[in-house]
């Protein structure tokens, strides 16, 4: 499983200005590509929604070597009702805190040195007061499980992903696919798990031929999948070859075949350009406030 990589999380945005100014402007992150799609995705990417949308990648770094986040914007839908499945992405960044302070974005401390924010649409993130790791700032994303042992029962034994921290008075745990990359954390709450309409999906890569074995192993398993081996075009870029699948409370999990990837997800120079030049021809903000209408809730 060391040919294995997390990739990023994919969040739904209802407004891409302060979206873009968090990222950007607080997080300190950069815009790594930016698309535009004119019909909903194969596999569902951009959440149940067949209509105009956009994705944008935005990390501290080249997506070969960071985590990043994948903000999907679909035209039209203003905000997504949160649920609690989504606890947070974690990130070393002293520059992060400091940035928040200066722009007045809402910090609170909620440990020593751990600061709580919010991107727009009430996503959480939780910045370490510490200078980041030379591989990625980003440290972890913690999920929410209903019973933690089935959970890593999926994780662990059929998915391939290390174990590195146990806590059962704590009921969490910490696993990975390499020391180096962003981990996932699950954290187990009372009650059952729910998604709302905000539910983000995370990102893996393997090696490509692995990818029709994985979904064999998931149907030996009686494990769901919610997409099977599909390909996806992205306009002038490379196809990549997906299969989508559920853990056992629900959360969406995405594997690539890493080889497209790498050629997909090439940074490109214009992205933040890109995005900016979207942002301006939307006048979809402009269309409901002129007929005193608002957008649609997702």
């Amino acid at each position: 499983m060391a040919t294995r990589r997390a990739l990023h999380f994919v969040f739904k945005v209802g407004n891409r200005f302060q979206t873009a100014r968090f990222y950007r402007d607080v997080l300190g992150m950069q815009i790594l590509r930016h698309e535009e799609f004119e019909e909903g995705c194969k596999a569902a990417c951009n959440g149940p929604y067949d209509g105009k949308w956009s994705k944008t990648m935005v990390g501290f770094g080249p997506e070969d070597d960071h985590f990043v986040a994948e903000l999907t914007y679909n035209y039209g839908i203003g905000d997504y009702k949160l649920g609690n499945d989504f606890m947070g992405v974690t990130l070393a960044s002293s520059q992060a805190i400091s940035n928040a302070r200066k722009l007045e974005w809402p910090l609170r401390e909620v440990a020593e040195g751990v600061f709580e924010t919010e991107a727009p649409g009430g996503y959480k993130f939780y910045l370490q007061n510490r200078s980041p790791p030379q591989s990625d700032p980003v440290l972890k994303v913690t999920l929410a499980v209903s019973d933690l042992q089935k959970s890593l029962n999926y994780w662990s034994n059929l998915l391939g992903m290390k174990i590195y921290e146990k806590e059962e008075e704590k009921q969490r745990a910490l696993l990975g696919y390499a020391d180096n990359q962003c981990k996932l954390e699950l954290q187990g709450i009372n009650g059952a798990v729910d998604h709302a309409a905000a539910f983000g999906r995370i990102a893996f890569s393997c090696p490509q031929k692995e990818l029709p074995d994985l979904e064999a192993l998931m149907k030996r398993e009686k494990q769901k999948i919610l997409t099977p081996l599909v390909s996806l075009d992205t306009p002038g870029k490379a196809t990549v070859q997906v299969v989508i699948l559920a853990d056992p409370d629900g959360h969406e999990i995405c594997f690539v075949g890493d080889e497209a990837f790498r050629e997909l997800s090439k940074m490109d120079p214009k992205g933040s350009k890109l995005l900016d030049d979207a942002m301006a021809a939307d006048k979809s903000d402009e269309w409901f406030a002129k007929r005193n209408k608002p957008k649609a809730s997702g």
